[in-house]
């Protein structure tokens, strides 16, 4: 797959601007409104019982904050935060060692968390429960079984695929969090945040108009953010306004629905080349020239969300939305029951 510029994973290039716009406490987060008013009662009670707070599981697509999230729970809980994913523990041991070096009240933040070894995600059972590792000393018959004891601490796991975790390992979180898309003003306040840390001079119309195209995603805007700030060095007079913000955009192939070259190319063949659908998503596949799963996970998630697209048992269909996007003419007596099954194992 391409680097987009429009992708909700971290690209590298993210790692040093995100970390140092990143609220370092809960009343300077902006959006995720219900989730921060549930970590704001939980943190509280905690530290007035001096004790850690229940594990935690965020839930949703990426570049929504679910870092930034375990990074200022760490800090109100007076701890220290551990990061790593659910690939990079790949045996029990590994997992021993990060936990046997927690301090009290410490986070533990892992990526990816549905990516872990069954062994592995064993050993995180007693942990989670009773802060307690079970260490199993020889082999055979002369093997031992020893119980460590752990600080008290904070596991924080994190997953765009809540479904694809073990009943075992999801019961024992204690406070479920789903991460919503956010709303326009409020990527818009994150922009002007953002663009005031960067000292970018930008306009309140031009932030507003970045955050349209952001995806509903703090890590595309703050991305967005930067790439509009070298077109208004570059072309105009470094004050980021309405003209450069849209020149800059229009540049990037990003339109005003928050869509680029690969979402319009998705549309344009469902519409063009499948008069409107059903198509099945490997033939859609095979016509942009991508991969399925990339297809299922990345693109099309966010054209179903905006209404663009929706799934039917015989295959994707596209909606009013999308022939107005494409400023195309729909035949309103297709009956789409009789349509042709491009892929029946479509799903």
């Amino acid at each position: 797959m391409e680097e987009r510029i429009l992708s909700a994973v971290d690209l590298g290039e993210d790692v040093d601007i995100e970390y140092s716009l990143r609220p370092q406490r809960l009343k300077e987060y902006i959006g995720q409104n219900k989730v921060k008013e549930k970590l704001n009662i939980f943190v509280k009670a905690a530290r007035k019982r001096r004790e850690a707070l229940d594990h935690v599981l965020f839930y949703g697509p990426p570049g929504l904050g679910k870092t930034t999230l375990a990074n200022i729970i760490a800090k109100e809980m007076g701890g220290n935060l551990k990061i790593t994913s659910g690939p990079a523990i790949e045996r029990a041991g590994d997992l021993a060692a990060i936990l046997t070096g927690l301090s009290e009240f410490d986070v533990l933040f892992i990526d990816e968390i549905h990516r872990l070894n069954r062994s592995v995600e064993e050993i995180l059972y007693p942990a989670m429960e009773d802060y307690a590792l079970d260490i199993i000393i020889g082999k055979g018959a002369a093997a031992k079984s020893i119980r460590l004891d752990l600080p008290k601490f904070t596991l924080i796991g994190a997953t765009t695929r809540v479904g694809l975790l073990t009943s075992p390992l999801r019961d024992r979180f204690g406070v479920m969090c789903p991460m919503e898309f956010y709303e326009d003003e409020e990527l818009k306040e994150i922009i002007v945040r953002s663009a005031s840390i960067l000292k970018i001079e930008i306009e309140e119309d031009s932030a507003l108009e970045i955050a349209r195209r952001s995806r509903g995603t703090p890590r595309i805007a703050n991305r967005l953010l930067k790439r509009v700030r070298d077109y208004s060095e570059v072309k105009g007079n470094g004050i980021i306004d309405i003209q450069s913000a849209e020149k800059a955009l229009e540049l990037l192939e990003v339109d005003k629905e928050g869509f680029d070259r690969i979402d319009n190319k998705i549309l344009e063949g469902i519409v063009d080349n499948f008069n409107g659908g059903p198509v099945g998503l490997e033939t859609l596949a095979y016509f942009i020239g991508e991969e399925l799963d990339t297809l299922d996970e990345v693109y099309e998630p966010y054209l179903l969300q905006k209404g663009f697209i929706t799934r039917t048992p015989r295959g994707r269909v596209a909606t009013d939305k999308a022939y107005k996007h494409l400023k195309r003419n729909r035949n309103v007596d297709k009956d789409y029951t009789q349509c042709s099954v491009f892929n029946k194992k479509d799903k």
